[in-house]
């Protein structure tokens, strides 16, 4: 069985590696199994935005083991060039992972967020699980942690002694994804699933969209109207993004397209 089809399709240049969540969950669970090290990221507007002007994620992103569509623009665009891509965010990962991590006995780690986050979001694992969970550990690391500095390399020394072969990374982007690439290119032999907000989720530190805004690809409204300060900026910048995406350069390409046509004509 192939875990990471070819999806043959990438968005502004980043390659989404697995077409959807449950092809995801079988990919990471299988790579847990054979103790690799390997990274999972989500790729998502405000992503493709920080890749353009930040150099430091960009190098993150190349070592990525296994890229899934997180936003649903990024899948939609996707399917605009022909691959079979469904939306398969951080949020939707965790939970379908611990159970299948319970099942076939994988340890995992909790990173990030807050220790009362992270306790709540243990016991959310426990009880989904039915005590089967084995969470090798959790760390909160402390405000302004550098992913890239000597608190990380303990962090990541930390991780690896625990045993743990999946670590939910809940950092933020791009600190969570930096993270990731430094402790893979360690050679750890753990997975680093890069989540972003779920655990504050799980835990009821923040709530998330009904499941019908989800399901339609309008979660961005929610949170932009649950935090309009923090996120106005953000998404203006994915909107001038998109435009530039599924309008602009299609148009240079066919106007591009056009040009060579006629001037093989003429030739």
């Amino acid at each position: 069985m192939n875990l990471t089809p070819d999806v043959s399709a990438n968005v502004d240049g980043w390659g989404i590696s697995v077409p959807d969540l449950d092809s995801a969950v079988a990919a990471i669970a299988a790579r847990a199994s054979r103790s690799e090290s390997f990274s999972v990221f989500t790729l998502n507007l405000d992503h493709v935005v920080k890749l353009r002007r930040d150099a430091a994620f960009r190098s993150a992103y190349r070592q990525a083991t296994l890229i899934t569509a997180d936003g649903a623009p990024v899948a939609w665009l996707a399917r605009q060039k022909g691959a079979h891509v469904s939306r398969a965010t951080g949020a939707d990962l965790v939970l379908p992972l611990v159970e299948e991590a319970a099942r076939r006995q994988i340890p995992v780690y909790l990173f990030g967020s807050t220790g009362t986050v992270l306790a709540k979001a243990g016991r959310a694992f426990a009880t989904h699980t039915n005590d089967l969970i084995d969470i090798a550990g959790t760390e909160a690391p402390p405000h302004g942690f550098d992913p890239t500095g000597p608190a990380a390399d303990a962090a990541i020394a930390r991780i690896a002694a625990s045993g743990a072969r999946i670590a939910f990374l809940a950092l933020g982007a791009p600190k969570q994804e930096i993270f990731a690439a430094r402790a893979q290119a360690q050679g750890v032999r753990c997975g680093f699933v890069c989540i972003g907000a779920a655990l504050d989720f799980i835990a009821g530190a923040q709530v998330r969209a009904p499941k019908v805004m989800q399901d339609t690809g309008t979660e961005w409204l929610w949170r932009l109207a649950t935090n309009p300060r923090r996120l106005a900026a953000r998404y203006s910048q994915c909107a001038v993004l998109l435009a530039d995406l599924a309008v602009v350069q299609p148009l240079r390409q066919r106007r591009s397209s056009t040009s060579l046509s006629r001037q093989s004509r003429q030739l």
